[in-house]
């Protein structure tokens, strides 16, 4: 790596420039940690605290079942779970017996799982009770001979097991007596016949996971990750972050299907002691509660989610001086929000500010993090150890200046090991360059400054061109979010046979102000004076709510989409 620059080192502070990496599994990595603080809590699920030698003990049983119904070395696994233990367990074990866990999102459409099983060969799946009726259909549709179901109440104490009965349990269909799908307590039962230990020995370098993204062409695609990609990540989330101990708290609420959930608030957290926070789901009001119920030390989610929090009735009492690290990411955070949530952090009594990072579920997820003791407005940071950027001249692989836009490409040791079905957008997208380094080209614009701090610009695929001229909407949207009526924004291009795209802004108002033609003249006002004519937006609509995606980003391709179809009625 010698020959790549790198001028962010001299802004570690006391992270160190390179770190050890493990040549164990995902699951070795915690066995080793639960035997080093096996009373240690490794998580918490709806009252019930599970510490690391338990969580152990349940991920081998659940490893020996898996070996029951017959899974071998590579198949594939699908779990399609929220935040709950059964899917911890049913990870690690997968990855105990070298099997590959398939992770999916539990509020797909039929279409989408029929997808996501097939593209990935999928041997077996595990979901929960409420999604039962969908996977039976799907199950008719596929080669998936092992459907596992379990629930809720299978993962809580015995008093909340009757108070879930009494509510959220009330709602769910009861399973067909004849059902040939695997009930969860009978699926452990089955690991019972096997005896001795059934772990399946794996270099790191091995397969471990599949997420799905949509890459850098936006069509769905399985991202295949190693056990060092997770491992990788998990040593350089506590060197970046000092102030982290064994017994430290995080708020677990992104999703276990998702590379920030997954890799951040869960995996991460169990290969160092933490203990994770489970939350199924939740709404903001819920988000506040636990905040105040748990005082954690560590949260991470999306910038919607701080927006919405920000917005609670009774976040004002919150108490936040537990807060070690606060951090943003899988979607762009502007400025402006970034300011008002770290005043709302500071008059809650927290030391710290939040801390934007930047990553594709190409490398699991983070790899770039604002380090602990400085930020500069505007940058998504600077790469964590072992990991570096370029700025490449969009379509060509000639790295660029300090302070001139094109493609981030990164390297290091959380890169993906290929798309899965997809070896020509795997060649595209992991390129050897001239100094023999591999590096993911990762669509998205952006630039180095000469300290080696990373600014993103925009995917790629979003850049609006308008009358031959570009576009970031994510500056756009930083403008208006700056805007006292504004509380959130998205622009998107929208056709237009002389321009090509002419840009359109969507607008949620603070709740203090109503929409009216007055305050759209004004915000057309506001636009003249800051920025060019060019970029102007030839419309502004208002929204109470903005669409988000399944993981809570600003769904902006949505809107593109109800723009298109009203052009074409």
């Amino acid at each position: 790596m010698s020959e790549i620059k790198a001028p962010w080192l001299d802004f570690y502070g006391d992270v160190p420039h390179t770190l050890e990496y493990p040549h164990t599994t995902m699951f070795e990595e915690i066995e080793a940690l639960a035997e080093k603080y096996p009373d240690y809590i490794a998580y918490d699920f709806m009252g019930k605290k599970t510490t690391y030698k338990q969580a152990i003990e349940d991920i081998k049983a659940c490893a020996k079942a898996l070996k029951a119904i017959g899974i071998k070395e590579d198949e594939r696994v699908t779990i399609c779970m929220p935040n709950a233990p059964q899917a911890i367990s049913m990870f690690y074990a997968t990855n105990m017996i070298g099997a590959i866990s398939n992770m999916i999102h539990p509020l797909s459409s039929e279409g989408e799982i029929k997808f996501y099983l097939e593209d990935s060969s999928s041997a077996a799946v595990i979901t929960l009770d409420q999604f039962y009726g969908k996977f039976m259909e799907v199950a008719k549709m596929t080669k998936v001979n092992n459907l596992i179901i379990t629930s809720i109440k299978d993962a809580l104490s015995p008093i909340m097991k009757i108070g879930y009965a009494l509510t959220e349990g009330k709602k769910i269909a009861p399973i067909p007596a004849d059902t040939k799908a695997i009930m969860w307590k009978d699926f452990l039962k089955k690991g019972e016949t096997i005896k001795g230990d059934c772990r399946v020995k794996r270099k790191r370098e091995q397969a471990a996971a599949i997420l799905y993204s949509g890459g850098t062409t936006g069509t769905t695609k399985g991202i295949l990750l190693s056990n060092l990609n997770f491992n990788a990540l998990g040593r350089q989330i506590v060197a970046t972050n000092p102030a982290f101990m064994p017994g430290d708290k995080m708020l677990a609420i992104m999703p276990i299907f998702h590379g920030f959930g997954l890799g951040v608030s869960i995996h991460s957290m169990l290969v160092n002691g933490g203990r994770c926070i489970l939350v199924p789901r939740f709404t903001p009001q819920t988000y506040a509660e636990l905040l105040k119920k748990h005082k954690p030390n560590f949260i991470a989610g999306v910038p919607t989610l701080y927006e919405a929090l920000l917005r609670v009735e009774g976040a004002d009492k919150l108490d936040l001086s537990a807060l070690k690290g606060v951090y943003s990411g899988g979607d762009s955070l502007s400025i402006e929000l970034k300011k008002r949530f770290d005043t709302f952090l500071k008059s809650h009594g927290s030391k710290v500010e939040v801390r934007e990072g930047y990553g594709t579920t190409e490398c699991v997820t983070a790899s770039c993090l604002t380090p602990y003791n400085m930020s500069r407005e505007g940058s998504i940071g600077i790469p964590f150890p072992d990991t570096f950027y370029k700025i490449v001249a969009v379509g060509t692989e000639n790295e660029l200046p300090y302070g001139e836009e094109g493609e981030i490409c990164l390297t290091g040791p959380t890169r993906m090991i290929e798309y899965v079905n997809h070896p020509d957008e795997t060649a595209q997208t992991l390129r050897k360059h001239s100094d023999g380094q591999v590096w993911l080209h990762t669509g998205d614009m952006g630039m180095m400054d000469e300290n080696g701090f990373i600014y993103f610009k925009q995917r790629i695929k979003r850049m609006i061109i308008t009358s031959g001229y570009n576009v970031y909407p994510s500056q756009m949207e930083n403008l208006l979010d700056a805007h006292e009526y504004v509380h959130m924004s998205c622009v998107i291009g929208v056709p237009d046979p002389y321009k090509m795209q002419k840009i359109k802004a969507f607008i949620m108002l603070k709740p203090s102000y109503q929409p009216s033609d007055k305050i759209k003249e004004e915000l057309f006002n506001y636009c003249r004076k800051n920025v060019a004519k060019y970029a102007m937006p030839y419309d502004i609509e208002f929204r109470d709510q903005l669409p988000k995606t399944l993981v809570g980003k600003v769904a902006y391709r949505q809107l593109e989409e109800e723009e298109l179809s009203k052009m074409s009625k």
